[in-house]
């Protein structure tokens, strides 16, 4: 009997539909994110019934900017599965996220029957060209036996290295044909083997040598700092940070995505000194994270002249494009663990009353105070500082697990970085290296699916949230504990803000390229979907809203009336604009 079953089993065949599903399986992979159709809607079926959850969005847009923030919250590959043609393209605004990011993710388009390329077949485009620019690999199934090794090349592709997208391709006709779910397993195993080796074979470790120059620049220094970025969130560094910098007493500057790696409220927290931390340090070791606009580039008149640079990237050619003054290549958790082991042997720490951070505490100090005074006042209709101080101090009410603050917009997310408190890693997803708009409603969706046992807010101006609203029908479908709140102030920036000679032309009576509808209830669009929306226009709404959606932990938009003069054109970066 057992003879005859194996006979079947040998004997069973399975198309490519199935056999993409059982690849993704096979490398560990859980969650799908996608829209389905034409050549693509049996795979996702497979992928369901192999044990994978398919988060299915209205739009790839969306879809994709979830798979992105997917890779950076769990350090796998976020999975985007599109249709081919414009579904692919539509895609190509996660893809070219993730790796502008450094986040590991698959791309995975149905594409035209290979038969009918170049004749003008449904949807037909050169999708590997197509992507080209935003990945890090690319890669196509020719015939249904390349299906293992084409999919976990891509995934292990997505994370060696500096992560970053791929993009992998798979023909209508590779999807139909047929093979023995024997040959189907075995093609599996070979190409897990392959993947293991590789892995192994990739591994990058930095030089005892440039870690003991490290450690003593920074032990030498006069004004050292320490600046993180996601990438050392990405690398799970945060213990090792801890270590660091408590050991050594040297202050400490999270970039945006890095808050929360080490408490905004530690006592070490450079932020609210921030100008003078840069301006006046004279050693700074920048863990995962770059020196791009950011950061300022690492150059004056932000930046002292004199200041040496300890730049720690996985990526060898980072180091090479910033030219510090010492790189060391390498994940940056293990290179801190050899960091931390070489001060270990010769310990030193600069102190309470060290005067670089009296100096630092101070100004922070003084800083801090103004903001808070700022914040006291109970201003009606809303400015940004009033809402935001009563969000800050509801998300500070629930405690641990914190909840992952997902922020968009110009004046919103700005405002939100500055007042908004980060006590856990990994916990503030926002517009990131590129300043994408239109993420908020796909990080929101992959939060709640990779963070399960967390709450998940979202902080978004109108504009911001208007490029993926469809999606709060996404939150109600799959009950999501997500609440998203929208600073509304009626357009880009807050409504017409042009000066009266540039009110003019054919079309002066339009509405400004800024403007929306003043008034507008998206707080009815999810009602619309059975969930729950909340109007509010005064601190006690604010409070009371919060405090019920936050218990109720079930899809919300709370729609905040905002003055629509209350904040600045382009935000922080008018000089841009």
């Amino acid at each position: 009997m057992a003879e005859s079953n194996s006979q079947t089993t040998s004997q069973t065949l399975i198309d490519g539909n199935t056999l993409a599903a059982k690849s993704l399986v096979a490398y560990g992979i859980t969650h799908m994110f996608g829209v389905v159709g034409i050549p693509v809607t049996s795979f996702a079926n497979r992928a369901v019934a192999a044990g994978i959850r398919f988060i299915a969005f209205h739009n790839e847009q969306s879809a994709g900017y979830a798979a992105s923030a997917y890779g950076y919250l769990t350090g796998r590959p976020g999975i985007l599965l599109t249709v081919s043609g414009p579904g692919c393209v539509h895609g190509l605004a996660g893809l070219s996220n993730a790796m502008i990011n450094t986040w590991p993710m698959v791309l995975i388009s149905g594409s035209c029957d290979q038969n009918d390329v170049g004749r003008g077949d449904f949807q037909e485009l050169n999708q590997i060209e197509a992507a080209k620019p935003f990945s890090k690999h690319l890669g196509k199934a020719k015939d249904i036996k390349e299906i293992p090794k084409c999919f976990f090349e891509a995934l292990d592709s997505a994370v060696l290295g500096r992560p970053g997208g791929c993009y992998l391709d798979l023909p209508t006709d590779v999807l139909h044909q047929t093979i023995s779910e024997s040959e189907a397993d075995s093609l599996i195993k070979s190409a897990a083997d392959v993947s293991e080796i590789e892995k192994g074979a990739k591994k990058i470790t930095t030089a005892s040598l440039e870690v003991e120059r490290a450690v003593d620049l920074l032990r030498n220094a006069e004004r050292p700092l320490i600046v993180f970025g996601k990438g050392a969130a990405y690398a799970r560094a945060e213990n090792e940070l801890k270590r660091l910098v408590e050991s050594t007493g040297i202050p400490f500057l999270p970039t945006p995505m890095g808050k929360g790696l080490l408490p905004d409220t530690h006592e070490l927290a450079a932020s609210a000194a921030r100008s003078l931390a840069i301006g006046k340090c004279d050693v700074a070791l920048v863990v995962g994270a770059r020196l791009n606009w950011l950061l300022h580039f690492g150059e004056p008149p932000k930046w002292s002249k004199d200041v040496k640079f300890i730049l720690v990237d996985v990526s060898e050619e980072e180091i090479e494009l910033r030219k510090p003054h010492l790189g060391l290549v390498g994940d940056a958790k293990k290179v801190l663990e050899l960091v931390n082991k070489e001060i270990k042997e010769d310990p030193f720490c600069l102190g309470k009353n060290h005067p670089w951070l009296e100096a630092i505490s101070k100004k922070a100090r003084d800083n801090v105070s103004r903001m808070e005074a700022q914040l006291a006042k109970d201003v009606v209709p809303f400015n940004f500082l009033t809402p935001m101080r009563i969000i800050r101090n509801a998300i500070l009410e629930v405690g641990s697990p914190a909840p992952v603050l997902v922020s968009e917009g110009a004046n919103t997310m700005d405002v939100g970085r500055a007042v908004l408190v980060q006590t856990e890693p990994r916990t503030r997803l926002d517009a990131g290296t590129w300043g994408t708009m239109g993420v908020g409603l796909g990080y929101c969706i992959a939060a709640a699916v990779a963070e399960p046992h967390r709450l998940v807010v979202a902080v978004e101006g109108d504009s911001g949230f208007g490029f993926s609203a469809m999606e709060v029908e996404t939150l109600v479908r799959y009950q999501l504990p997500v609440v998203v709140i929208v600073f509304n102030n009626g357009g880009v920036y807050g409504g017409d803000r042009r000066n009266p000679e540039e009110i003019t032309g054919p079309f002066k009576d339009d509405p400004a390229p800024t403007s929306f509808v003043p008034g507008a209830s998206y707080h009815v669009l999810i009602e619309a979907f059975g969930g729950k929306g909340y109007l509010v226009g005064t601190p006690d709404e604010l409070k009371s809203a919060l405090s019920e959606s936050f218990t109720a932990r079930k899809p919300a938009v709370i729609n905040v009336t905002i003055d629509p003069y209350a904040g600045a054109e382009s935000g922080r970066m008018q000089h841009k604009n």
